[in-house]
């Protein structure tokens, strides 16, 4: 168990210098230089990479972005009711012009975070259409070391350690913002 952790930690750590190194903009071919390992290692550990980020961009997309816009929709309602409370009691002009203004910038933010709801969307449809394919190339995966009758063992083994190579070509998905 021991030895397990122990790998499964170098694993950990070798990624981790493959994503630091990527990031500085290192090619595949120098990074394995430098962590002095084959090139088909750094593959692996990037295409793992690209699936966990791709993950992480899922989660961010489905749980935090809707709480954030839950929570700011929430607060500029409460500044909302606040600024019109202003206006009905005071007497003060100055206060209520300023109360007033307030007003006009929430119900511009409230727009804001409204239609800009496409962008959301669109991060869903893309993050969505990535996870298809994913999963399709995993059964790809499983289906030709099936037919193949590979080691059953080994291939257990390289994912537990996430080390499934996903061959590139992803289909596009026409979004309405340009961006995803």
């Amino acid at each position: 168990m021991q030895l397990l952790n122990t790998r499964l930690q170098q694993v950990e750590w070798r990624r981790d210098r493959v994503l630091e190194l990527s990031s500085q903009g290192f090619s595949q071919s120098d990074i394995a230089t430098v962590l002095q390992v084959d090139k088909s290692i750094i593959s692996r550990d990037m295409a793992h990479l690209r699936h966990e980020a791709q993950e992480n961009l899922q989660n961010h997309i489905h749980e935090t972005i809707p709480e954030e816009y839950h929570k700011a929709m929430t607060g500029i309602n409460q500044v909302l009711r606040m600024c019109w409370s202003i206006v009905s009691k005071t007497e003060d002009e100055k206060t209520k012009l300023q109360a007033l203004s307030l007003i006009n910038d929430c119900n511009k933010y409230k727009i804001d975070l409204s239609t800009n709801g496409v962008v959301i969307t669109d991060a869903i449809k893309y993050v969505n259409g990535k996870m298809d394919h994913l999963n399709n190339q995993e059964k790809k995966l499983l289906q030709d070391i099936k037919d193949k009758g590979e080691d059953p063992e080994a291939e257990a083994e390289a994912e537990d350690t996430g080390e499934i190579n996903f061959s590139p070509g992803l289909e596009e998905q026409q979004t309405h913002n340009g961006i995803f």
